[in-house]
């Protein structure tokens, strides 16, 4: 398959779906809207965003200046710290709306390039990329396996993804849901995952865990509850002082070698 063609930082896509295929994956629009953005407003919300960034890039350390692609990454969180770092960057969202402003503004000025459609079936051919990342999206996705899948055909070299993990306060996040949902206020449903099922499923496509870094001790709708950023990085920093972190912490940022 050829790629589409660029116009302007936004590339023309055309997915060819069958009206008996079923419906296109969009579980970015939610987490690419203005209101999903205000979740990580305030100083609490930037650090979970910088904690995000800083872990990412270092492990995209071993590929410097590679081709990446973003797919649901229309929230732009964490493009601009790629682009800082050199990457050469696409961002693939399910429609035009899953797309902040603040990308729009990037594709605009042709610093990224952004792609529309099925988020299940991108238009690029196997291996396009260096690397693709997904985050905010993979614990919203009900075929989330075939999300795996796709991330898995469009990686030459590695994937990253992000989700909740069981081995974390998360294990009981249907008892804590409405406590969650009065704190944020929109919350949606999510599936919370064994790290062994995420495992197998990119194992299945001749993927290994390369690197799993747990990011938070306690829930972060706790942290976004407080609103005080240096109580959170002082009971963060103690948490991960002891290990509590490395063994119970979530969400778990994931990196996955191609074998």
């Amino acid at each position: 398959m050829t790629p589409p063609e660029s116009t302007g930082g936004r590339l023309a896509v055309s997915t060819g779906a069958s009206p008996l295929a079923e419906p296109a994956e969009d579980a970015d629009l939610e987490t690419s809207s203005a209101a999903y953005a205000r979740r990580f407003a305030g100083s609490v919300g930037e650090w979970f965003l910088e904690r995000q960034a800083r872990t990412t890039l270092e492990l995209l350390a071993s590929w410097p200046r590679a081709r990446v692609v973003e797919v649901g990454g229309g929230h732009g969180q964490l493009t601009p710290a790629l682009l800082r770092a050199g990457h050469d960057v696409t961002v693939y969202a399910s429609s035009e709306e899953a797309c902040s402003e603040e990308l729009r503004g990037l594709a605009a000025e042709g610093r990224i390039r952004f792609a529309a459609g099925d988020l299940l079936r991108a238009p690029w051919p196997e291996r396009a990329f260096d690397l693709a990342l997904c985050f905010r999206l993979l614990p919203h996705t009900r075929r989330w396996r075939e999300l795996v899948a796709e991330l898995a055909r469009l990686a030459r070299a590695a994937v990253i993804v992000d989700y909740p993990t069981r081995r974390s306060l998360n294990a009981v996040s249907g008892a804590l849901f409405g406590l969650k949902r009065r704190v944020e206020g929109d919350t949606r449903p999510f599936t919370v995952f064994r790290d062994a099922d995420v495992a197998a499923a990119f194992a299945s496509h001749g993927f290994t865990a390369s690197a799993r870094r747990p990011q938070f001790a306690l829930p972060m709708a706790l942290h976004r509850a407080l609103g005080l950023a240096p109580l959170a990085r002082l009971t963060e920093a103690a948490a991960r002082g002891v290990g509590l972190t490395r063994a119970f912490g979530s969400p778990v940022i994931l990196l996955e070698r191609r074998a």
